[in-house]
């Protein structure tokens, strides 16, 4: 138990995603995700930081992507060193000033003193640090009455293009690559007051002895308790540690980074069925996974689902649990670099998620999603 003053944090807000094609971003989101746009930035705030922003949002799920205007800006900075990738996290805090003093106690370090903006009916303060998280930095703002996204946001006055069909409700966590995430740990435990929630190691050869090939992983999740927000952190492992698909991220990002985030469903069954029909491509799952499932689910005490799992197969959800009646429904869509068909739109990608009793990280559908990544790995010549 960690003995950290908490941050205060509230919730992780969304995510800043710094793009080369921003149009492209506008299409995803709202014709394949049924995202809302609801604003984009000032032309004041564009000629400031030289890049052209806009937010989808969809529950309470926000999405900041930003392409370069020019040159000097963040975006293109990013965009010099990485593909597309998200660069910032963003939360909401209760305490701005609490939350800064804290931070910069503890060894953070921030990039700017909190800032506060004033309007008409409330007050926005902000500031950020950076992170172990590759180039990625975190930003956290406390709000104070009726405040815009981000000052120099400009909202519409009516949300445009989805409406939240496949009713997507919260961030439930992010994942990341390392290529050593000793220091991340580290860090998330003594800068951010974080606690251990959960771990897991695994390698082809757990399964297949003696392979001249294969690779594997080590995975801890960090939490902040009293906000729910989780952090899973991937590392290689031995023998095969070039070939693991944390390595090859490492090599697509050009860095260590963020790899995916976990959005929240009430019904996962409709939503995949939907995202399908919009031409959504997730990683696949082999058959044999199926036939397996019911015994597995046994095995794990679950028992009975209330999913038909022949409509599971069809639509390639994972299951997995942890006792009678409390199971979680998961499935991975592709990376942005698959899904565009081009390396430039990064190796980042969603999860979509539905709890049933079970709030854990599903060790046999990490598995399975992690064999699923490297079978699209080698399959476009990136492992070998």
């Amino acid at each position: 138990m960690s003995q950290v003053e908490s941050l205060g944090i509230k919730r992780l807000e969304g995510l800043h995603y710094y793009v080369h094609d921003l149009e492209r971003s506008r299409r995803f989101y709202t014709e394949k995700l049924d995202f809302a746009e609801i604003g984009r930035s000032s032309e004041a705030l564009e000629r400031a930081g030289r890049q052209r922003s806009v937010a989808f949002q969809a529950g309470d799920v926000v999405v900041v992507c930003s392409e370069p205007v020019g040159e000097g800006g963040r975006a293109w900075r990013w965009l010099r060193k990485h593909p597309d990738g998200v660069g910032t996290l963003f939360f909401e805090v209760e305490d701005l000033e609490r939350c800064f003093r804290l931070l910069d106690g503890r060894g953070g370090t921030p990039i700017d003193e909190p800032r506060w903006h004033r309007y008409a009916d409330g007050e926005l303060g902000t500031f950020s640090i950076t992170t172990p998280f590759g180039s990625s930095t975190f930003r956290f703002f406390e709000r104070r009455g009726r405040t815009p996204l981000f000052d120099g946001f400009e909202p519409y006055p009516e949300p445009r293009g989805g409406r939240n069909r496949f009713g997507f409700g919260s961030i439930d966590h992010v994942t990341s690559n390392f290529e050593t995430m000793a220091p991340t740990l580290l860090w998330l435990e003594h800068v951010m007051g974080f606690e251990p929630y959960w771990g897991i190691t695994f390698h082809t050869e757990d399964v297949a002895r003696g392979r001249q090939t294969g690779s594997g992983l080590r995975s801890k999740v960090m939490w902040d308790p009293r906000s729910g927000v989780k952090f899973a952190n991937n590392e290689p492992l031995r023998p095969f540690f070039k070939n693991s698909q944390i390595n090859v991220f490492a090599e697509d990002m050009r860095g260590d980074g963020i790899q995916h985030a976990a959005l929240t469903v009430g019904d996962i069954v409709a939503a995949v069925r939907g995202l399908r029909e919009r031409g959504v491509r997730f990683y696949p799952t082999p058959g044999t996974y199926y036939d397996m499932l019911p015994a597995r689910l046994q095995a794990l005490g679950v028992g009975r689902i209330d999913e038909d799992v022949e409509v599971l197969r069809e639509l390639e959800i994972l299951v997995d649990g942890k006792g009678p009646g409390q199971y979680l429904l998961q499935i991975f869509l592709q990376d942005s670099a698959s899904t565009h068909g081009e390396r430039e739109a990064g190796p980042f990608f969603y999860e979509i998620i539905q709890r049933k009793g079970d709030d854990g990280f599903g060790g046999g559908n990490f598995r399975a999603l992690f064999e699923s990544i490297e079978r699209q790995q080698w399959s476009e010549g990136r492992v070998g």
